[in-house]
């Protein structure tokens, strides 16, 4: 199963107007994915007053969590088996009809299973997106086209919470999933009729899916974002409940990897990790995610308690982070193109993250929004050095018929990577601020001032003694997170001067050394050893791309839009 293309392409047939409409509509399909749990955050208190169900409150976001990182693995490879662009409408398709379906919602279950089939097909959003672009794109040009990536992601940040509010105002709740339905139907339209991709072809069987390994895999992401959603919140980490989970996540994930080495299609080849770069960038990845997330989410709770931000303008407030984020990665998108370098990128950007988190584990009472601004802007940019240069050179270490699992699996282990951040950093800064309530003011005193976090308003009703307290206390438990998340960037940068320079698939403006050297994409050690470059690896991108069994050569970007 393999794509089929034109041997004589090459990048200068490419029409940039036709690939930016077909980026126009992946766009849109991202943005989609992007937006929905921040519209969605700040319409759940208005959810939870007419539907009730408190309890089960955390569940709404779970369950399209769950399922759109289970589901993400499936996806890639259902793409390389079966061909991109269908898999991709499907996805759209599911993610709509979970949208409409929450929408008229009646009850908190209802509402929990619908989030949950929009999140199988959020699943398929995000991989097809950049499966796609990996398609249409080669490496060596995909740095243009890096701040349309990066826009429609600050767009979604700032966007999100600004939109779920009007429309929860204005609107009604319900609106916060019919809005997907309009642009859905867009991006729909506009992929149906812009996207050509070569259609994959029948050589000899069909394909086995691997439907052991796809549960196994389920089991163990699941078991794993359980345990960093539930820890030291719903139960205590050393509790039977967390320990069960795993157990169960490490068995899972022990079968899964003997199951995909026996397995005829795996759904998570194996062999792709044998790059050296492949495995540093999922590494990189999921730490770009863990401070990602963790800064987006606890940024905003500083702003509003300590530095006195209503929810409105703590999001705008993140603008110097993002905007820093998106101006960085649109440079060194640029820079890579003309020069076909980027291991510099991933080294500096690893040092400015590490810098960014140290700052804003600095800031107190006295931290002004200007000082903070700043510290944000350091953070953005080292994360703009690493969004997408992560995935370009993961993409880049594979053969073509890999591009849907090494896409996957990068956005898998960044979505992973989140999710420790989030848990990790919540429970310290949690301890953290019951640590210092209780130190100033007494245990009780810290279980009232508890329900601040939950209503900035309610921070104004208290008294000031107590509002003084949880200040300081929110400031503690920001330092604790941001340190910890500067600790853990460090291995990021360590991990980043490991990263080898193989050129970079596609034409640049000056002549790019042969595709062919790239032995590392197959395996580092073959590429030290063989000068000839006669490995594995080294097929992925020789002149036609023949050898390894009839794999796509790297200008497959000849099947961009007609």
């Amino acid at each position: 199963m393999v794509d089929t293309v034109k041997p004589a392409a090459t990048s200068g047939e490419v029409k940039p107007r036709s690939v930016r409409v077909v980026l126009m509509a992946l766009m849109i399909a991202m943005l989609l994915a992007m937006l929905d749990n921040m519209i969605i955050g700040t319409a759940m208190p208005t959810i939870v007053g007419e539907l009730g169900g408190l309890e089960h409150l955390s569940w709404v976001v779970t369950a399209y969590t769950l399922a759109t990182a289970a589901s993400t693995p499936i996806w890639g490879k259902i793409g390389d088996l079966y061909g991109r662009k269908g898999s991709f409408l499907t996805s759209i398709v599911i993610f709509l009809i979970g949208s409409a379906l929450s929408g008229m919602a009646q009850d908190m279950g209802q509402l929990i299973g619908f989030r949950a089939i929009q999140g199988l097909g959020a699943g398929g959003l995000m991989v097809g997106v950049m499966a796609i672009i990996g398609d249409l794109i080669p490496p060596r040009e995909r740095g243009k086209y890096q701040g349309m990536m990066a826009g429609v992601m600050a767009l979604a940040m700032i966007g999100g919470p600004l939109v779920g509010g009007t429309i929860t105002d204005h609107m009604g709740w319900r609106w916060s999933f019919y809005i997907n339905l309009p642009l859905g139907a867009v991006a729909l339209a506009m992929v149906t009729a812009v996207l050509h991709l070569p259609k994959k072809t029948e050589q000899g069987a069909r394909p086995k899916i691997d439907y052991l390994g796809a549960a196994l895999l389920t089991v163990a992401i699941t078991s794993t974002v359980l345990v960093t959603t539930w820890g030291g919140s719903e139960y205590a980490w050393g509790s039977g409940e967390i320990l069960g989970l795993i157990a169960v996540g490490v068995l899972t994930t022990a079968g899964f990897l003997y199951v995909e080495t026996k397995a005829a299609e795996p759904i998570m080849p194996l062999h792709i990790f044998r790059s050296r770069n492949f495995t540093l960038m999922s590494v990189i990845g999921f730490l770009v995610g863990f401070a990602m997330f963790g800064g987006v989410l606890y940024l905003p709770l500083f702003q509003q308690s300590v530095q006195g931000a209503s929810a409105t303008n703590s999001g705008l407030l993140l603008l110097p982070m993002l905007l820093s984020m998106m101006a960085v990665s649109l440079i060194a998108g640029r820079v890579t193109t003309n020069s076909g370098k980027y291991k510099i990128f991933p080294i500096v950007g690893g040092a400015l993250m590490v810098v960014g988190l140290f700052l804003l584990a600095t800031m107190d009472t006295g931290t002004s929004r200007l000082v903070s601004g700043v510290y944000m802007a350091v953070l953005g940019a080292g994360l703009g050095f690493l969004m997408q240069i992560t995935m370009l050179v993961a993409q880049n270490s594979v053969d073509m018929k890999d591009m849907g699992v090494a896409s996957s699996s990068a956005t898998l282990f960044r979505t992973l990577g989140g999710s420790f951040g989030v848990a990790l950093m919540g429970s310290l800064f949690n301890a953290r601020v019951t640590d210092t309530m209780s130190e100033r003011l007494g245990p009780e005193a810290a279980e009232a001032a508890n329900s601040a976090q939950l209503d900035a308003a309610s921070l104004a009703k208290l008294p000031d003694a107590m509002r003084e307290a949880y200040q300081h206390a929110v400031a503690d438990g920001t330092h604790a997170a941001f340190l910890l998340g500067a600790a853990i960037a460090v291995l990021g940068f360590a991990a980043a001067w490991f990263v080898k320079e193989v050129p970079l698939r596609g034409a640049g403006p000056a002549p790019a050394p042969s595709p062919a050297d790239d032995a590392d994409s197959a395996s580092d050690s073959a590429s030290d050893s063989a000068s000839g470059g006669a490995s594995n690896g080294a097929a992925d991108g020789a002149s036609g791309g023949a050898s390894g069994g009839g794999k796509a050569a790297p200008a497959a970007q000849e099947s961009v839009a007609r």
